[in-house]
């Protein structure tokens, strides 16, 4: 596996000046981010399928993997929710030897196929879930099961694996191949690899909010409004985006009680009903909200 590869070139790298090789990591990251360069096709098609899935209320974001590329999904979904409102509720994480290999290594763990099948068996998946497993090595016995039971559950799959030809991206209905090659480090996929399937994600699952509408003129409109430096950046963001001055926005903002499509949409002049009305009619859209509310003056 290209993953486990020695490169010749870094056989030396202990003779090496740290200058030197900390130049040469860095080349290896730098070589990461280009490797997800050639999937961002397959990247966008699995992001278009799991926003369609997960456009119904009931549809669940799952994450799956183990040791440090498990620890790289937790992490990207666990973002979800400050930054784009996603529900807690409709994010699971399922890591090989449980959450405590977050912090810990649980050796073994990850070779239990039995394990992934009976996570996924346990999270009751339907069509409506959209399930991503995470592997380096594309190997890995664990998170290849729960893909593989994921898929006979209904449940859209989403693979990223390092090696070519790997079992994870056959199990995954969208396969997306991070070919990193050889590391600095042999088997040290926490560097390269890791790097990529971070890229990766935060593309995936950015995409998938853009395309839910969480995201409007670039702004983060669905995060949550949880201390005062993102209080701060929600006001300026409905101040910009409704054309008002700040008094009035933080006004709407207080009327919204902090969510801030609604707080846009009262800043231009609706009642907070009204604007309720206008966010369900355009399926939580707030540009489409926008454009309704642009075509019919305010009721008085």
């Amino acid at each position: 596996m290209s993953t486990e590869t020695i490169s010749a070139r870094y056989v030396d790298l202990d003779l090496w000046t740290t200058q030197e090789a900390v130049s040469a990591m860095l080349e290896g990251q730098l070589a990461a981010a280009a490797a997800v360069q050639s999937q961002l096709a397959a990247i966008a098609r699995a992001a278009d399928e799991a926003a369609g899935r997960l456009g119904d209320p009931a549809g669940r974001l799952v994450y799956v993997g183990a040791g440090t590329s498990g620890r790289i999904a937790v992490q990207d979904g666990v973002e979800l929710g400050p930054t784009f409102g996603w529900p807690g509720a409709r994010v699971l994480f399922h890591l090989a030897g449980g959450l405590d290999a977050l912090t810990a290594s649980v050796e073994g763990a990850e070779d239990d196929a039995a394990a992934g099948e009976t996570a996924m068996r346990d999270s009751a998946l339907a069509s409506s879930d959209v399930v991503v497993g995470v592997a380096a090595s594309g190997t890995t016995a664990y998170t290849v099961a729960a893909v593989r039971a994921a898929a006979a559950a209904g449940a859209l799959t989403i693979g990223l694996a390092g090696n070519p030809g790997a079992a994870l991206l056959r199990a995954a209905a969208h396969p997306i191949l991070l070919d990193t090659g050889a590391e600095v480090v042999a088997g040290s996929t926490r560097m390269k690899a890791g790097t990529a399937q971070k890229i990766a994600l935060n593309l995936f699952s950015t995409a998938v909010m853009l395309r839910l509408g969480k995201i409007c003129e670039g702004r983060m409109v669905s995060m949550k409004v949880s201390n005062v430096k993102l209080r701060a950046r929600a006001i300026a963001m409905i101040s910009d985006i409704a054309a008002v001055e700040r008094r009035v926005a933080e006004a709407a903002l207080d009327r919204a009680d902090g969510e801030i499509k609604l707080a846009v949409l009262i800043a231009s002049g609706r009642t907070p009903e009204q604007a309720s009305a206008l966010l369900s009619a355009a399926d939580g859209n707030l540009r489409t909200a926008l454009r309704q509310a642009g075509s019919s003056a305010p009721a008085r």
